[in-house]
């Protein structure tokens, strides 16, 4: 089984998660904006069953950004790594930026581009499907 390594900036919070992912993708909602100050944050969807968390010093802290939805930070360090949803049962998003060895796949989509910043230069020319909140998959 090949994993995949991420961890937040101090490496207080480590994950190890057991490929494969469940998606890639970039998503621009104001609330992933927002938590991660950054034009779009690229999550990786994994089955959260098949990822460890290791938190020896007990940083982990989760916040409620909506009803039903959590974001998972480091305490010590303040790194925001983690989106988890019961729209999207048994997922644990990762943000990509954390992982530390490669995961299994590129980005597939832009995720709640209607959201998206015109101060931030996405290439139209990437190929990538631009999915509305119906359609899209988190952050």
């Amino acid at each position: 089984m090949t994993t995949a390594h991420a961890q937040c900036l101090c490496g207080d919070i480590t994950l190890v998660a057991t490929l494969p992912s469940k998606w890639v993708a970039h998503c621009h909602c104001s609330l992933c904006r927002r938590a991660h100050g950054a034009a779009f944050v690229t999550w990786v969807g994994m089955d959260a069953t098949r990822c460890v968390i290791g938190d020896a010093k007990r940083q982990l802290r989760w916040y409620e950004s909506t009803p039903g939805a959590e974001r998972g930070f480091c305490g010590h360090c303040g790194t925001m790594m983690f989106f988890r949803s019961e729209r999207w049962p048994g997922e644990l998003h990762i943000a990509l930026a954390h992982f530390t060895t490669p995961v299994d796949r590129m980005p597939q989509t832009h995720a709640y581009w209607e959201d998206h910043v015109p101060w931030a230069d996405v290439d139209p020319q990437d190929g990538l499907p631009r999915k509305s909140p119906v359609q899209a998959k988190p952050g």
